[in-house]
């Protein structure tokens, strides 16, 4: 008979233990130790007995079979691991180039039980007649405390243990020779935390227009094929890509399968979470990182024992323990967010497609503005393409857009950061006592410098993205090197009029109170924000009408709904057009229509103004057209021109060590040893050259991009860095490697 045997990594505690360990099934575990499940396992000289994870099954063991070990049992107490997140974990470790302990991080988040919150009951154990006989032997002995106890059964057989307590005034001795007589039970119930408590169920259904119906009508027939595809709505701001949403929700939750539903910011889920729990009621949970630990595994608990059916959050809820997955549904699929900054540095549309696949599940991923990977892949026919080009409320119609050239403004003498038309459609809507939104995108802000009179900035020639200016009034390209002094003029046209470009959310709220002092006004950034909560009160005000202007960064300007809006304010385009950054040009048009996007999503009629120094660049003209079609053609140009994703996969090596020297020596190491089968390939290699921020906290970073079509040319060239690393202990030993995949 052939055996059979696991491939077990060592419990998730033991750091150190990184690799795979091959155990015999006995006969008596087989069909029981699959993938996924926790296992114990003699192990070591010792046979010490630890716990382990089975990531594989076979039949060739990659050991001596004389040699292996069997398993010694199943572990069924604790908290148990999905199977499936098992097998997830282990492809995210070969696709993403983690340990497998960070990878069981990742989609374990919760892995230690919280102490619960408890409720105890009274509950009496004797029938009516017994508990009658009962209280009137009290009565002749005069228990007073057991009176009031038994007479309070008769009426209700059980009690809150509070009330018998704080207001029977019931003492513990009273109550344990009862207890231990059999006579009432006193039971503790465990009550989960929940964070979105006091919404109401409407059931509320909105008719879809003709463009939405189709889009639900073909994934309900292929869904009830059990044919699963990855969807991509392409839809227009205001379009009603929620509504989608949710009618593909009811048709997989009506079948006993569960939804999960990612958004990439938490400052979205008060409105989203309103709309689902008015539509689904308490069968919907959330998931996200201002929940406190208890609340946290709570959720988690729900959903693993079948208690909610749908989960909403950012990328981490993708990780969610539901056992019959059905859908998963990425919104503003486009977001940055939905990148892990952390090792492993996986992107969550990329795991729900895998994860997905795992349990005969679909994807919808939905924008208006879509990633150009995704759309990519959707004329490719990987995706299945849907486009919405209609906004969702009959009455409503896009924004005017106007771009405001702040040359122009400089040269005509306005030196204020309002030009004069956001000046004076503010005054008209502030008298119309309709609101306005003032969006400044501080995210990803760098120094870079440009030129007020031209408009340009100072870019890298080798690289096209913006140059970096540092302490030393340098200008310095973090992609290959490339550094110059800081000039005095401007190199394109002469002006002095040139320097570091920035400004804050404070500062523009005081400007606003100088120019117009009788409006309210709520500011929202990350200062505003930092306390539990703080993303809902600010946005629930604002909604309320108790403010006239809300100023944020551009967490206020995506996914949003507020009908009284009728003007939104861009005041610095620049910032993120001109990042040292190859997607800044498609971040830029990203953040330009989802601002448009909210103005004049009612009946009345909406504006925006863009202002800008670069009103000429493609981004920005499109973005003030709407037209999706004619940025991805222009931008898809270029990165194919420049060899950038997804036209070709771009791996970045960086390494990191609190020892400059050494890391020095090992990026130059690493890199000479890779040449020749770079060359081989056709790699393009640029590096390495120093991070963007080269040192954070005493620690220095450099960085390796390697560009090929082939990805997996690129993992092969990721293993034999691994490989080389492992065999030059004394280059890496004080320095960190860590890889990320675009």
């Amino acid at each position: 008979m052939t055996e059979t045997y696991a491939r077990i990594i060592i419990d998730i505690s033991h750091e150190k233990v990184d690799r795979t360990f091959d155990y015999r099934i006995p006969d008596d575990l087989l069909g029981q130790v699959l993938v996924g499940t926790r296992v114990l396992i003699p192990f070591g000289r010792g046979n010490s007995v630890r716990k382990g994870y089975v990531v594989g099954v076979t039949s060739q063991p990659d050991y001596d079979p004389d040699k292996i070990k069997s398993i010694t049992g199943i572990v069924t107490d604790g908290v148990s691991a999905e199977s499936l997140l098992i097998s997830l974990a282990w492809w995210l470790k070969a696709q993403y180039g983690s340990t497998m302990n960070q990878a069981l991080k990742t989609v374990l988040p919760i892995k230690q039980k919280v102490k619960p919150r408890e409720k105890k009951i009274v509950k009496s154990q004797l029938e009516p007649e017994a508990l009658m006989k009962a209280l009137k032997e009290a009565e002749r002995k005069n228990y007073k405390a057991r009176v009031r106890l038994f007479q309070a059964l008769l009426m209700n057989p059980v009690i809150p243990y509070e009330i018998a307590v704080n207001q029977m005034n019931l003492s513990a001795t009273t109550l344990k020779p009862l207890i231990e007589k059999g006579m009432i039970g006193l039971i503790t119930e465990e009550i989960y935390r929940n964070p979105i408590r006091e919404l109401k169920q409407t059931g509320l259904k909105t008719h879809l227009n003709g463009e939405q119906q189709t889009i639900v009508d073909c994934f309900c027939q292929d869904d009830t094929k059990n044919i699963n595809y990855t969807y991509l709505i392409h839809g227009i701001t205001g379009s009603g890509k929620t509504e989608v949403y949710m009618e593909l929700i009811e048709h997989v939750i009506l079948d006993g399968r569960q939804v999960i539903v990612l958004i990439p910011e938490i400052a979205l889920t008060y409105q989203t979470v309103m709309r689902f729990y008015g539509r689904f009621g308490n069968r919907v949970s959330i998931i996200n990182s201002r929940l406190s630990a208890g609340e946290r595994y709570d959720q988690f608990e729900r959903a693993k024992n079948g208690e909610v059916d749908i989960m909403i959050g950012p990328r981490s809820a993708l990780f969610t323990p539901f056992s019959n997955l059905g859908l998963i549904i990425i919104d503003e699929e486009h977001e940055g967010a939905y990148k892990s900054e952390t090792v492993p540095r996986y992107h969550a549309r990329e795991v729900a497609v895998k994860r997905a696949s795992m349990q005969h599940a679909s994807v919808v991923l939905g924008s208006a503005t879509p990633s150009l990977e995704a759309y990519s892949k959707a004329l490719r026919g990987e995706f299945k393409l849907f486009h919405l080009t209609e906004r969702a409320k009959k009455d409503s119609s896009l924004a005017r857009v106007a771009v405001v050239d702040l040359r122009r403004e400089l040269k005509e003498g306005n030196k204020s950061i309002f030009s004069r038309k956001l000046q004076s459609l503010i005054k008209d809507r502030l008298e119309k006592r309709e609101q306005i939104m003032l969006f400044i995108n501080r995210r990803g802000y760098s120094n870079f410098v440009s030129c007020r009179s031209c408009g340009e900035a100072i870019r890298c020639p080798h690289c096209d993205v913006s140059l970096t200016l540092h302490n030393n009034h340098r200008l310095v390209c973090h992609y290959c090197g490339y550094g110059i002094k800081m000039p005095d003029r401007c190199p394109a046209c002469g002006s002095p009029y040139i320097a570091d470009f920035g400004v804050g959310t404070q500062k523009i709220e005081l400007m606003i109170k100088k120019l117009f002092p009788q409006a309210g006004i709520l500011r929202m950034d990350l200062d505003t924000t930092r306390k539990k909560g703080g993303h809902e009160s600010i946005l629930s005000a604002f909604s309320e009408g108790e403010a006239d202007i809300l100023i944020g960064t551009q967490m206020i300007v995506k996914g949003h709904d507020f009908p009284n809006v009728t003007l939104v304010g861009v005041l610095a385009a620049d910032l993120s057009l001109n990042t040292p950054d190859y997607r800044s040009a498609e971040r830029t048009f990203q953040l330009l229509t989802q601002s448009a996007g909210r103005a004049g999503r009612d009946k009345k009629q909406g504006d925006v103004v863009i202002q800008t120094y670069s009103p000429e660049h493609y981004s920005i003209v499109t973005a003030a057209a709407q037209d999706y079609e004619a940025f991805y053609k222009q931008e898809m140009a270029y990165r194919r021109m420049m060899k950038y994703p997804p036209s070709s996969g771009l791996l970045t090596v960086q390494f990191s060590s609190k020892n400059e020297p050494a890391l020095r020596k090992a990026a130059e190491a690493a890199t000479r040893h890779i040449t020749p089968f770079t060359e081989q390939k056709k790699i393009e290699t640029i590096g390495p050259v120093e991070a963007s921020v080269y040192k954070i906290n005493d620690i220095y970073r450099k960085i390796l991009y390697l560009k090929q079509e082939n990805y997996d040319i690129l993992i092969k060239i990721r293993d034999q860095f691994d490989d080389f690393f492992e065999h030059q202990p004394e280059l890496f030993d004080q320095v960190l490697i860590q890889y990320d995949f675009s």
